[in-house]
């Protein structure tokens, strides 16, 4: 009779372990689609943005890896940045939204979230998470890319919520890719200035891909004014973009956006600044902006 309660209380311990296990494999939170967000027509560096739910959307410009969400941590419609998800931010399209996301140089093409507004600049067209960029192949700070917003079928849809890849499309022929390099050297707008494109592996022998070249500037590009060292030393406002647990992270953002870092306890912060006055913090305000940080407000240092 001992003999049987050992062997009850064995298959007990076993079941609990068993729960135990599928509980720690769960995935992450999945997110709602639901409210769908568009909201109202807004500003950023002098340039207006209406946001529209247009049935069909199909662009082609350049993609640019995205960091961080547009509010440091958190997306425009409020969810969690997750760098593993496959999302993209977008100025105008209604959050979220599915699109198609196709490399110029490759063809090859996967289905985007998104969930994010960006990246605030006129040479951009979409921002892509790093698990989006790893997907899609590409590497550097921008590439061409064709956007084509869509309806995919339910369980991708589950998939990308999940923050898990939904299946790969099939890539682009080189007839179709062609034609899309041609309407993208027809838009004329202007190719990233000062940097190297971004380019995937090809997927066959002979894809190339010809890059329309930079177009002369004729304005400078919107950034935060220098700080000079008597603002430095009495300065007490900033503009702070994002908090990071990685020193490195943090590095890596501020010098992707000409922003400084300063630790404060076991986070280091991502900051415009600092500036003497409340209206001297906004040339930070619209530096953050420029850089796809929309409404970010001005902080004074002894309020963190």
């Amino acid at each position: 009779m001992r003999s049987s309660n050992k062997a009850f209380a064995a298959l007990c311990a076993a079941a609990i372990g068993m729960v135990s296990v599928a509980a720690e494999a769960q995935p992450s939170a999945m997110v709602e689609d639901q409210p769908i967000l568009l909201g109202e027509p807004y500003s950023v560096a002098g340039v207006l943005y209406r946001p529209a739910d247009p049935a069909a959307y199909d662009e082609v410009g350049y993609a640019m890896p995205m960091e961080a969400g547009s509010k440091g941590e958190l997306t425009a419609n409020g969810e969690a940045f997750v760098a593993d998800a496959i999302t993209g931010a977008h100025k105008t399209l209604p959050l979220p939204s599915y699109v198609e996301v196709t490399a110029l140089d490759s063809g090859r093409t996967i289905l985007v979230r998104v969930n994010d507004r960006g990246p605030m600049r006129n040479d951009r067209l979409i921002g892509l998470s790093p698990g989006a960029v790893a997907q899609l192949g590409l590497s550097g700070p921008s590439a061409a890319v064709r956007v084509r917003r869509v309806n995919p079928p339910g369980q991708d849809q589950v998939a990308l919520r999940s923050h898990e890849r939904a299946a790969e499309r099939l890539e682009s022929p080189p007839a179709l890719l062609k034609v899309l390099r041609e309407k993208l050297q027809q838009t004329r707008l202007p190719a990233p200035v000062a940097q190297a494109p971004m380019t995937a592996a090809p997927a066959r022998a002979g894809a190339t891909f010809d890059r329309p070249q930079p177009r002369p500037v004729t304005t400078k590009p919107t950034a935060a004014a220098p700080a000079s060292k008597e603002q430095a030393a009495s300065g007490r406002y900033f503009i702070q973009v994002g908090a990071f647990s990685s020193r490195a992270n943090a590095e890596a953002l501020a010098k992707r956006i000409g922003a400084q870092v300063e630790q404060g306890g076991n986070l280091w912060r991502v900051r415009f600044g600092p500036y003497a006055t409340r209206q001297a913090a906004q040339a930070g305000v619209r530096a953050a902006a420029a850089q796809g940080f929309a409404n970010m407000p001005v902080m004074a240092k002894d309020g963190r």
